[in-house]
């Protein structure tokens, strides 16, 4: 064996070829159906996919449900039609979709003119001379083929002013409606990459998929889009579950689905996948958070939306603290959950300088949203939205309680009454009925249950411009005008405040974090480019401990069995590989497993009761008595020991160090 070696993970550049290679070889996830062609955006993880998703969970479930005392739902997969009407889903929740006018070929808009000027971009470097960064090439390479845009750059050197304007239709490439869309479409003659046909307009196309429930069919249903709703219609159990205080959290772990236009990215645009939601119920009044001060001073790198909209993409590296006093990011509370989540997406492996938080623009926001932040990942996809934290204000909760009239509002007897201005609404009930007929009530009851902010903004719309458009409780949005409703405010005396909350919420598409993982966590040995490993951290790595025997001597084989049973009593999930491979050979096959630790044991374990721990990263090994050895790797698999403090309880292995 070689000596324990200092770690380099750059000797090789990332090769995402090898990643796939290994990720299909040792069965982390597969296309769905595979024997019978596959079905695309649908994928089957494998024993150590699954196994990594669920101490991925796992991690999720600590760092949040418990730390955070949070409580915890298992909601229904199938969703009432009714409540994802009254949600916004069935109208709001689509991508623009163009097709081939001719062949019929589809293609998701945004994506489509983002690739096509990305190619002309580059095509315009290389008609300058202009040398790229041959591993970022690669990447976008790579980038383009997953995406199977057919799109090739092509030597031809732009404007100046074009190319500006281009990157300014990059930066701003979420931001853009379907008449946006079109309109670049055909100002940049964007046609089918592959046949050049022209394109049609673009149209919205729902990603929900339909389910008829029962044997009649005639429930209508949808498999949720995501968990948030299950929270929402579950509310005033929760409250009463909290002895009616906020603020608390609720929090679920599940399945959604989304029937994609284009899932071309692997397990980064799938159809069915994991999510992990928190819901945080806040006073609309009182949105800081009883433990900001613990993660003020932590620094994010922040990608604003006024940048963007300035067609940047420059970061800012601001703390926590300054970044909510300056009001980039909007409250206590959604700051502190930006910070827990980069804490908890390093502790799981994720690479901090290849992350970074950027914020919605007017026309991406979700319509129940007043601030929004992604957490993107960067990998050879470009950057990818993993996890999304928004504040919800009180639309969700708002919008159930006038739909279905059951109260969802939090209750606060005072010590003291308090004298408080309201916004009243009067109706001319008569025009009111004549204009909206059978809505009418649908629209008083969405004004009625509307909060102080959002009636403030109808009043200010009404008295500026006469009219102003309300999103009601049935999904659909009408305009009313100054002469059917006034807007006013009263003075009234309360002895019990009644509110809304409003709802802070992370979420996390798990997918994309644990492919994002992936590649962060592979590289290659510096001797071999084709010894691939994949330094997972021991709190997510699939399989904790390989265990190996220097023979097949069935006294050897005797020993192994009694090690795993006991690594098994401690709930270290470990593997024996009893093949007629060497032990070099052994250990690279599970360094591309990701296991971080092995124990070998030989003919000195029958003599003095000894076995080696060998270290994944820097291969280096220590020696010690069986059970010493596995109580040291219980507290390293916990966390309360790394490897150089293990140097300090074992001795440093002085024997053959490596026969690979």
């Amino acid at each position: 064996m070689a000596p324990a070696q200092v770690v380099n993970r750059t000797a090789h550049a990332f090769d995402k070829t090898n990643l796939d290679a290994v990720l299909a070889r040792r069965f982390f996830y597969a296309p769905a159906f595979e024997i019978y062609g596959g079905v695309a955006g649908l994928y089957d993880y494998g024993p150590t996919g699954s196994s990594l998703q669920a101490n991925i969970l796992d991690a999720w479930r600590k760092h949040y449900i418990i730390e955070e005392d949070m409580l915890e739902l298992d909601t229904t997969i199938l969703t009432l039609s009714e409540v994802l009407k009254t949600s916004g889903h069935v109208d709001k929740f689509t991508d623009w979709m163009v097709k081939d006018v001719k062949n019929g070929e589809i293609y998701r808009a945004d994506h489509l003119v983002e690739a096509v000027i990305e190619s002309r971009l580059k095509g315009d470097k290389e008609a300058r001379g202009v040398k790229e960064d041959p591993e970022a090439a690669k990447e976008e390479d790579e980038k383009k083929k997953k995406k199977k845009s057919k799109v090739k750059s092509t030597a031809v050197k732009l404007d100046d002013e074009v190319v500006i304007e281009y990157e300014t239709v990059l930066a701003q490439i979420d931001n853009y409606t379907g008449d946006d869309l079109h309109a670049l479409i055909k100002k940049y003659n964007i046609t089918n990459p592959t046949t050049g046909n022209d394109l049609s307009v673009p149209v919205e196309f729902n990603l929900m998929f339909e389910s008829n429930i029962g044997p009649t069919g005639h429930i209508k249903g949808y498999l949720r889009p995501e968990t948030a709703q299950g929270h929402f219609v579950n509310f005033a159990r929760l409250l009463e579950f909290n002895n009616g205080r906020v603020p608390f959290a609720s929090a679920q772990i599940g399945k959604s689905f989304r029937n994609e236009i284009s899932p071309r990215q692997g397990l980064l645009r799938v159809r069915e996948f994991t999510m992990a939601e928190i819901e945080h119920f806040v006073d609309p009044a009182d949105k800081n958070h009883v433990r900001f001060n613990e993660v003020k001073d932590i620094v994010l790198a922040l990608l604003p939306k006024d940048v963007q909209m300035e067609g940047k993409t420059d970061i800012t590296h601001m703390t926590v603290g300054d970044a909510v006093g300056k009001g980039i990011v909007d409250n206590e509370t959604l700051g502190y959950f930006l910070a827990r989540t980069q804490l908890f997406l390093t502790k799981i492996g994720i690479d901090p300088k290849r992350m970074r938080l950027r914020q919605h623009m007017g026309n991406e926001m979700a319509h129940y949203a007043t601030d929004c932040w992604d957490f993107e990942i960067q990998s050879s996809h470009g950057w990818i939205e993993c996890v999304g934290c928004a504040d919800r204000s009180a639309y969700d909760l708002s919008v159930h309680q006038a739909r279905t009239k059951q109260p969802l509002r939090v209750q606060q007897r005072l010590d003291q009454p308090i004298t408080v201005e309201k916004l009243e609404c009067t109706f001319d009930a008569k025009k009111f009925g004549m204009t909206f007929k059978k809505d009418a009530g649908t629209i008083k009851d969405t004004l009625l249950a509307s909060d102080k902010e959002r009636l403030q903004c109808v009043k200010d719309e009404l008295e500026k411009d006469g009219k102003s458009k309300v999103k009601c409780s049935d999904g659909k949005t009408y305009e009313i005008t100054a002469d059917l409703v006034q807007i006013n405010p009263k003075t009234v005396v309360e002895h019990v405040r009644e509110f809304v909350p409003n709802v802070i919420e992370p979420s996390f598409g798990i997918g994309r974090i644990l492919y994002s993982l992936l590649e962060h966590s592979y590289w290659a040995r510096e001797q071999d480019k084709a010894r691939g490993v994949l330094s997972f951290p021991v709190i997510v790595a699939p399989i904790k401990v390989l265990i190996v025997a220097i023979s097949n001597d069935p006294k050897l084989t005797a020993v192994i069995h009694d090690l795993t049973r006991k690594l098994r009593k401690f709930g270290i999930a470990s593997r024996v590989d009893d093949s007629g491979a060497s032990i070099g050979k052994k250990y690279a096959r599970n360094d591309e497993l990701g296991t971080p630790f092995g124990c070998t044991v030989d003919f000195a374990t029958l003599q003095n009761g000894t076995i080696t721990l060998r270290e994944r990263d820097t291969t280096s090994q220590l020696i010690g008595k069986i059970d010493d050895v596995i109580a040291v790797v219980d507290e390293l698999v916990k966390g309360t020991l790394d490897w150089d403090s293990a140097s300090k309880k074992l001795e440093v292995y002085s024997g053959v160090q490596d026969v690979e």
